[in-house]
Order: structure tokens, then C-alpha cells, then sequence
């Protein structure tokens, strides 16, 4: 009798049950990483007004869908910049205080990345344009992945990945789905990008009024709702005039530029400044009450004040007026009366003075009472100076009545002794003869 041996069959069985059985787990995992990536979309497309909440998103995106430890993005600071900047866009990633952390877009590293459409290990990198042309500012970083971020054949941004959770090296999956997030990560900042310029004052790189008053009046809901502090500035350039009348509206141009940036680095991420017209500012301290706002609107007019200002080689000096103006998140005001109080603030400031900072209150006046209130001591003024005009016409003209009066007297009485004395002498002679 004959036996059949079925162990190789079982085995094929099983190596066939098992190839199944991996196909079908990574056919699951796909479709779930799709789904993941639907997600990330939605998360993102959330973020789109605001370029730091965007950033976050993505950093959180990251670490949960690559299992990593650290991220960071280089992009565009404006979208008139020239170079790609760090800035605070890292999680996990330690930069050298030593570096500063821009790359130019003209140099090969970028000019490389913008024409790939893959990622690279820093190895990789380095043997494909040559270890010299790899800047200090990623090689410093020690990423795991670089990932270039473009849209339409343009680079708007470089992403960066730190350790992973599981150092292992990165499979050709894990490649072509992080090029996936990347790519809707830099539809997302290009979005942005978009908004920030129909948003953005070209001149001082601040937001339009328009923008801030809609960010403030959603913020003041926020602000209601969980008993946020948030507190406004208003702000005016003092004898602002004069720069332009004495040395040309591009030195007008220079301080405007100047003081905008002044008041970017005196403010935090989560802050909003936007140029209210002319040489007026706003600003939107967002978690800050009244005492920590007008302690940030004394080190701005201290910083704008002792600025060291040189145009085309003059000296000029300058120095800026401030209101401030407090929510109250109990009986809250509009948007547009929030600035309204910070305006009055101002006119204060201007009145006593300038160069100074004022807390407004509810008792301080309009602009519009206060003008009236101006208009009618210069009133009562005036008609004083008129009345004392009026005085001393009238007595001039006494003065010149009675002179008048003396001199017709006068003459009268030279006429009258003029016609004795011819008379006199007119009857000596007819004696004579």
C-alpha cells in the first residue's frame, strides 16, 4: 500500500493562507491611512486663516501619522520673502542657537528640492548635490527625512522629520504616504500664503483693518464664552506729518516700515497687528488683561522711542502715543467699540502730551466730545481775544477823537490869532501913511 505524503501540501496551504492573510492586513492598513489622510485634510483646511495654527496642525499631523519624535518646516515668512525660515515651526528638534536658521531660495540646495518629487535621508542628500551644498541649517537638525513641499513646480517649504519612535529604516510605503501629507500640507500653506496677501498691508507686512476687525470679533466671542482676557492698542505715530513734509514721503514710508516691525517683535504668535490707516496702528493682545497689556504698550513706546532711526543719513527721532483698552468679558463691547474705547485712550495720550500710554475707562469721552469740547474752549477764546480787540479799537478810537478834537481847537484858535495879528498890522501901516 502506497502512503501520500500531504505535508508539503499543508505547507503550501499555509504559505498561501498567510500570503492572504498579509495582503488582506495591507489592504486594511492602506485604507485606513486614506482615511487618515481625508482627516489630516479636514484638520488642515481648518487652519487655513491662521499660519501658526497651520503649522501646529501639521507638526501634530506628523507625529501621529509617522511616529516620530520631532518635525519642523522651513517656509516662506512672507509671501515676498526671499529666503525659507525656521523660525518657531519645530517640535522635538533641537536647532544651535549659533545658526541662523534661513536658506536662500536661489541657493542648489532648494533649486534641488523644488524639481524631486521624492524624499531624501540626509545621506542621500548629501551623495546626490555633494556634501557642501547641503546647508548647516538642515545637516544641524540631524533629520531622518527631508521632504520638499511644493506647489505647482515651486518650493513654498522644506519638512523635516526627527528620530522615530521605531528607529527602523523608512520602507517605500512609508515614503510615498508621507509625500502624500506633504503635498496637502503645502496646498494648505499655499492657501495661507494666498490669504495673507488680499489680508496683509504690502508696505508694514501688518494686517488690513478689514481682516483684523473679523479675527477680533470672533476672538471677543472666544473671549465671552471662556472668560478669556483680551485686551486692543491703538496707536499713532507722533508728528508724523512732519517726515513727510520735511524729508519726503519715502522717509514717511521708512518709519512706517520701522515701527511695524517693532511692534512684530514686541507681540506674541497668538497676537494680531494691523495697520489702521496712515500712521495709526491696532493691536489684539489676545489672554492679556488691562495690566499686562499696558505693560506691552510701555515696551513698545519705550522700543519705538529710543530706536535709533538714520534716513539717508539724517537722525530722526520718533516716538509714538497709545490707548489701551480692556474686554469686559461680563458686559462685553463689539469689536468696533473695543477700538473705539482704545481710540479715546489715544486722544488722551495726545492731549497730555504725547509719547505715553493711557488705560481708557468708560468714563473716558469720545473723540467726537472731545474735539467738541476743544472746538468750544477755542470758542470761548476766540470771542475773548475779539471782545479785547473790540476794547481796544474802541479806545483808540477815543483817543483818536480827542486828538482830533484838540487839533481842530488848536487850529481854530491859530486861525482866529493869525486874523487879530494881520488886522493890527494892517491898521499900523494905514496910521503911517
Amino acid at each position: 500500500m502506497e502512503f501520500i505524503d500531504f505535508t508539503n501540501t499543508f505547507t503550501q496551504e499555509e504559505d498561501n493562507s498567510s500570503s492572504e492573510s498579509s495582503k488582506i492586513a495591507d489592504y486594511q492598513k492602506q485604507i485606513y491611512d486614506y482615511k487618515q489622510l481625508i482627516q489630516v485634510s479636514m484638520s488642515l483646511s481648518s487652519s487655513i486663516l491662521d499660519l501658526n495654527q497651520l503649522i501646529d496642525s501639521i507638526n501634530l499631523t506628523i507625529f501621529a501619522q509617522m511616529n516620530t519624535l520631532g518635525a519642523g518646516m522651513f517656509i516662506l515668512r512672507n509671501f515676498d520673502s526671499e529666503t525659507l525660515s525656521l523660525d518657531d515651526n519645530y517640535s522635538g528638534l533641537e536647532p544651535d542657537p549659533k545658526i541662523k536658521y534661513e536658506i536662500p531660495l536661489s541657493c542648489k540646495f532648494t533649486n534641488f528640492l523644488a524639481e524631486q518629487n521624492k524624499t531624501f535621508t540626509i545621506s542621500e542628500l548629501k551623495k546626490a548635490i555633494g556634501n557642501e551644498n547641503v546647508p548647516v541649517q538642515i545637516s544641524s537638525l540631524n533629520p531622518t527625512l527631508i521632504i520638499p513641499l511644493k506647489q505647482k513646480n515651486r518650493i513654498n517649504g522644506v519638512l523635516l522629520l526627527g528620530d522615530q519612535i521605531d528607529p527602523r529604516p523608512y520602507t517605500a510605503y512609508d515614503r510615498e504616504y508621507i509625500m502624500m501629507i506633504a503635498s496637502l500640507c503645502s496646498i494648505a500653506i499655499n492657501n495661507t500664503t494666498l490669504i495673507e496677501q488680499t489680508t496683509t498691508d504690502i508696505m508694514t507686512h501688518l494686517k488690513l483693518k478689514t481682516y483684523f476687525y473679523q479675527v477680533l470679533a470672533e476672538k471677543i466671542e472666544t473671549s465671552v464664552s471662556d472668560n478669556i482676557p483680551l485686551s486692543v492698542l491703538m496707536l499713532d505715530i507722533d508728528h508724523f506729518k512732519k517726515f513727510n513734509d520735511t524729508y519726503g514721503h519715502a522717509c514717511g514710508d521708512y518709519v512706517l516700515q520701522t515701527i511695524s516691525k517693532i511692534i512684530l517683535q514686541e507681540i506674541r504668535g497668538q497676537d494680531l497687528a494691523g495697520r489702521y490707516g496712515g500712521e495709526e496702528f491696532v493691536v489684539m493682545l489676545y489672554k492679556t488683561d488691562s495690566e499686562a497689556a499696558l505693560s506691552v504698550a510701555e515696551r513698545i513706546r519705550n522700543a519705538i522711542a529710543t530706536e535709533k532711526y538714520v534716513y539717508e543719513g539724517t537722525k530722526l527721532h520718533v516716538t509714538i502715543s497709545i490707548g489701551v483698552a480692556t474686554l469686559d468679558t461680563k458686559n462685553p463691547d463689539s469689536a468696533k467699540m473695543l477700538v473705539e474705547y482704545a481710540d479715546r485712550a489715544l486722544y488722551q495720550s495726545k492731549e497730555n502730551g504725547r509719547n505715553r500710554v493711557t488705560l481708557a475707562t468708560k468714563d473716558t469721552p469720545s473723540v467726537k466730545d472731545n474735539l467738541a469740547a476743544n472746538e468750544e474752549k477755542s470758542s470761548a477764546k476766540d470771542k475773548k481775544t475779539d471782545s479785547k480787540t473790540k476794547s481796544a479799537t474802541k479806545s483808540n478810537s477815543g483817543t483818536k477823537s480827542n486828538s482830533s478834537a484838540k487839533c481842530k481847537k488848536s487850529t481854530k484858535s491859530g486861525t482866529k490869532s493869525g486874523s487879530q495879528k494881520s488886522k493890527a498890522e494892517s491898521s499900523k501901516t494905514n496910521s503911517e501913511e
